[in-house]
């Protein structure tokens, strides 16, 4: 009879030959090679690799950033509110007073609810249903925030940055994803990748693509200053670009192809002297 005692002994061996390495370094290049021949699979790989880097990182590391947070103003009214919880897919909405950078208050999807059903006259005020926001800074380790969530049993924490402006938001299935990849529920929309290729050469990035990600392409583009390439382009710019806006850097052409008044949102990369004129969908795209 087969009691999995074989299985379980090999899964100890392998975990016991991955784990006798002295240093970081060679542990995950241990994981790396193990994967490369076949004695583990993708998943384990990346959750191995995961929880082996998971002290390094840092609440500002797992974030969403505060221009891409979802959140309302304190004036809102509850049935405005339900409405944006529908829309975004989230069960939780940070209030914020005046500015985001003054978030007041976390609204939770069943207390909306209850107060909209429970009231058939007049409804309370967001001030008077939110609850108090949990704040961290972002400089905090995720293993801390992991052991926080859970002994206060909350699920979201406004991230604030040194001057104790709000930074982003991070969430506990942030948190866990770091381990296991990402937990997709039915609300979630598609993921937009950051670096797309379109054909041999030619990318469209988000303006969230990561410098050192396009060095990997062979774009030799780094700064002190900024993480991706929407910020080093507006940074070059002394503005945020505007749609049309060409940039050429290191060999390679940046076409911005759509932009708001804050940040670059899509643009197109592609070796200089190749560029090719907007096609008919990228018109569109644009408009």
């Amino acid at each position: 009879m087969d009691d999995g005692t074989e299985e379980h002994s090999t899964i100890w061996s392998r975990l016991s030959r991955l784990f006798g390495h002295d240093t970081q370094e060679s542990l995950e290049k241990a994981i790396v090679e193990a994967r490369a021949e076949g004695e583990l699979e993708p998943y384990e790989e990346s959750m191995l690799l995961g929880i082996l880097r998971f002290d390094e990182l840092q609440v500002q590391d797992t974030m969403t950033p505060r221009t891409d947070i979802d959140c309302v103003p304190e004036e809102i009214s509850l049935k405005e509110v339900a409405h944006v919880i529908v829309r975004s897919g989230h069960s939780r909405i940070p209030v914020f007073k005046d500015t985001r950078d003054n978030i007041v208050g976390i609204l939770h999807a069943k207390d909306v609810l209850s107060s909209l059903l429970d009231h058939e006259g007049k409804t309370p005020s967001v001030s008077s249903v939110m609850r108090e926001p949990f704040f961290v800074p972002e400089t905090k380790s995720i293993h801390t925030l992991l052991q926080e969530f859970r002994a206060s049993k909350q699920h979201i924490a406004i991230a604030l940055d040194e001057y104790g402006g709000t930074s982003g938001l991070i969430t506990i299935e942030d948190v866990l994803e770091e381990i296991v990849g990402d937990i997709e529920d039915e609300h979630d929309a598609p993921r937009v990748e950051d670096i797309r290729q379109i054909k041999d050469k030619v990318y469209e990035l988000t303006g969230r693509a990561q410098l050192d990600d396009l060095q990997n392409l062979g774009v030799d583009i780094s700064s002190d200053e900024v993480d991706t390439i929407g910020g080093y382009l507006s940074m070059e710019a002394g503005h945020v670009p505007e749609q049309g806006e060409q940039f050429t850097l290191q060999g390679w052409t940046f076409t911005v192809l759509e932009a708001d008044r804050k940040l670059i949102q899509r643009l197109r990369m592609e070796p200089t002297g190749n560029e090719m004129s907007l096609s008919v969908q990228d018109r569109a795209d644009q408009a």
